[in-house]
């Protein structure tokens, strides 16, 4: 009769004599405790430590950066005023960020479409996209940005009546250039027609048009400074158009607003500007890269607030920022702002405190929860597959006992009962923990039991 095989998940056992090497402390501790092998003891702690490895992995990646770019304006303009604005606020939170100057709205859009220029945020006006863009996203509208058109001669309100003049649209790369260049070509005023249309930067176009080197100039925040605007509304032969189409304009190109400058609201002494003045322009929105950190983002939105939240001669107390949205999507970290305000921890504690506390419960709860049901389940699959390896050489000893009394021929026996002093082998060679020694031991005494059994009963 041929052998029963032997399980091959057996390890052999050390040779006897022989002194095991001394298992670190850890490691017996988690296998006392786990009731576990070595061996498994090992692989559990290095999955631990592989868990753990990538949760610190995930948690230094998710850290918010401590530097970001801001994309604004000229030096000396609005947006650039604004920028600084920013960088001092969140100063105070141990962010830093860099102001980077620029053309203007499409200069800044430029840079933030392009992924290689280091540049997190910028300052864009409604209107110089035809459509949203990818990978961007706004944190909504900071501010008004009126279209204001100075010009020399007979009072006007009609912008096609700036035809023939020497006018400055804005430098290119501004949006300003983009919008002026939009309403006067619904005006039939073109840059193939014959009305001279010069791309000067804000400072030599008002040097300009005081001068009497050109007729008008257009100019916005986004490049001018408030400075060079409060000096061409003081200038006695330099006047403001007030848009008497605003709505009209408001109504084919949506993203314009009409907006008034009230009588007297520059210089009550002086009643500048001598009657209420209308005027059209965009809102200025917050555009982002959708890799903005979130904690970032609501930081930035609370300064935006500081700065842009006051009541102007153009805008109601807390109007501004908002989520008004034009060519690009409100990011989701902007509508929950919007909705909920800054998350929990960042409304009590400082800004890294607050940090570190949303990190910890993103990253490491998440692999807390889900690493104790693992861990409790590794010692309940060892302890079944020890037990299933116990019960195994049960069921050979059940078959072979039975084996053994229905045989009743001596010869027959013999090589029964070398099946016997085999099986006896294999489960002595076998290494379990010791929270299954009762039932080790217990296998090797019904061994002996069988055996003995046998040799009383069955006749010589």
């Amino acid at each position: 009769m041929s052998k029963e095989k032997e399980p091959d998940d057996l390890p052999s056992q050390p040779a006897a004599g022989t002194v095991p090497a001394p298992t670190p402390k850890p490691l017996g501790m988690m296998m006392e405790i786990f009731g576990v092998s070595r061996i498994a003891a090992i692989g559990a702690a290095f999955f631990i430590c592989l868990v753990l490895a990538g949760a610190v992995f995930f948690f230094v990646k998710s850290a918010p950066p401590g530097t970001i770019t801001i994309t604004c304006g000229p030096e000396g303009s609005i947006f650039q005023t604004n920028a600084s604005g920013y960088a001092k606020i969140l100063a105070r939170h141990g962010v830093k960020l860099k102001v980077l100057t620029s053309r203007g709205s499409l200069e800044n859009l430029q840079r933030l479409s392009d992924p290689s220029f280091p540049v997190d945020i910028g300052m864009v006006q409604g209107g110089v996209t035809n459509g949203a863009k990818d990978r961007l996203v706004s944190l909504g509208s900071i501010s008004y940005q009126p279209l204001l058109v100075f010009y020399r001669g007979e009072p006007v309100d009609l912008l096609s009546s700036l035809a023939e003049k020497r006018i400055v649209v804005g430098p290119v790369g501004s949006g300003t250039r983009a919008l002026a260049l939009t309403l006067l070509e619904a005006n039939a005023i073109s840059t193939n027609g014959t009305t001279p249309l010069l791309d000067w930067e804000p400072k030599e176009a008002s040097k300009g048009l005081l001068e009497g080197k050109v007729d008008a100039v257009f100019l916005m925040g986004e490049d001018a400074s408030p400075t060079m605007m409060r000096e061409l509304l003081r200038a006695p032969d330099v006047h403001l158009l007030s848009f008497k189409q605003a709505v009209a304009y408001t109504r084919r190109f949506n993203y314009l607003n009409v907006l008034e400058l009230p009588q007297g609201s520059i210089d009550f002494g002086k009643n500048l500007p001598a009657q209420d003045v209308h005027l059209i322009g965009p809102t200025v929105e917050l555009v982002a890269r959708e890799t903005l950190h979130p904690a970032l983002s609501d930081l930035l939105l609370d300064a935006a607030r500081d700065v842009h939240g006051q009541a102007t001669v153009l805008q109601r107390k807390k109007e501004f920022p908002a989520p008004i949205e034009h060519d690009f999507r409100i990011s989701a970290d902007a509508t929950r702002f919007y909705n909920s305000g800054k998350k929990l921890p960042y409304r009590y504690l400082p800004f890294w405190l607050a940090s570190l506390t949303s990190r910890i419960v993103v990253v490491f709860v998440p692999v807390i929860v889900v690493m104790i049901p693992l861990l409790r389940s590794i010692p309940a699959f060892y302890r079944w597959r020890i037990r299933s390896r116990i019960n195994r050489w049960y069921g050979v000893l059940l078959s072979l006992e039975r084996e053994l009394f229905r045989e009743r021929e001596v010869e027959k026996r013999k090589p029964l009962l070398q099946r016997l002093e085999e099986i006896e082998r294999a489960v002595n060679k076998m290494k379990v923990p010791a929270s299954f020694a009762d039932q080790f031991y217990g296998l090797r005494g019904h061994i002996d039991f069988v055996r003995q059994m046998v040799n009383e009963k069955l006749p010589k």
